[in-house]
């Protein structure tokens, strides 16, 4: 059933958009389909990434090493350092799957939010357009929620500590991207892509089969507006 409504704005505009008229979708339950539509699709992803393991297990969007910490990882292993880069990928990973449920509120509120242009925009637009909606709607606040969440799951691990104090200072020398200047920061970032690399999945497969998932419920709900 969950998966009928996810698909029931993507299949009524794919089916109806040309009889209908851009103009005309306000007025219908083409809007109203369409939010149930990308509600669905981002209480999933949530639900996937804020599971144990959500982040750690799914290799799409496991949170790895800092780059420059990933080419310093071979020597940490040699000096018995293995166990300390072990628990701070874990750490991390945990701290996304952590931070994740914060993300709910703010996606449904921003369907919630969303105008008929927006609407327009998103059936107009190419395949990931819902999801660039939601990054452009979503990532700043998203980003202030994750940031604390993350900071408290990292505080008592010493290598993330050790981390950014030689990282501010290879930043400042240039050895060390800024985006990876401090671990809190990357590891918000990390979290942020991988929500909406798995809301680009959600809404991938709904436009690739809309009508193999939701053609019955289409005729009995939408039938009217033929």
């Amino acid at each position: 059933m969950r998966q009928f409504v996810t698909a029931l704005g993507f299949a009524l505009f794919a089916s109806h958009a040309s009889a209908l008229g851009l103009s005309d979708i306000s007025n219908t339950d083409a809007s109203q389909g369409l939010k149930q539509a990308l509600t669905q699709g981002a209480e999933r992803a949530v639900s996937q990434l804020g599971q144990a393991g959500g982040f750690l297990n799914n290799p799409q969007v496991k949170i790895p090493l800092p780059e420059s910490m990933q080419k310093a990882e071979k020597a940490m292993r040699m000096f018995g350092m293995g166990k300390q880069a072990d628990e701070l990928v874990l750490k991390m990973n945990q701290a996304a799957e952590a931070a994740v449920p914060e993300a709910k509120a703010l996606l449904v509120n921003s369907v919630k939010q969303m105008s008929v242009q927006d609407a327009k925009d998103i059936l107009t637009g190419g395949q990931d357009s819902a999801t660039q909606y939601f990054r452009k709607t979503t990532s700043t606040p998203m980003a202030e929620k994750f940031l604390p969440i993350v900071k408290k799951a990292t505080e008592n691990v010493n290598l993330a500590q050790q981390y950014n104090r030689f990282a501010e200072m290879g930043s400042k020398y240039g050895l060390v991207n800024k985006d990876q200047a401090n671990l809190e920061q990357y590891v918000t970032q990390k979290t942020l892509d991988g929500v909406y690399l798995m809301m680009a999945e959600e809404e991938k497969a709904i436009r690739q089969d809309p009508m193999g998932q939701a053609s019955s419920l289409l005729k009995k709900v939408f039938g009217a507006v033929k």
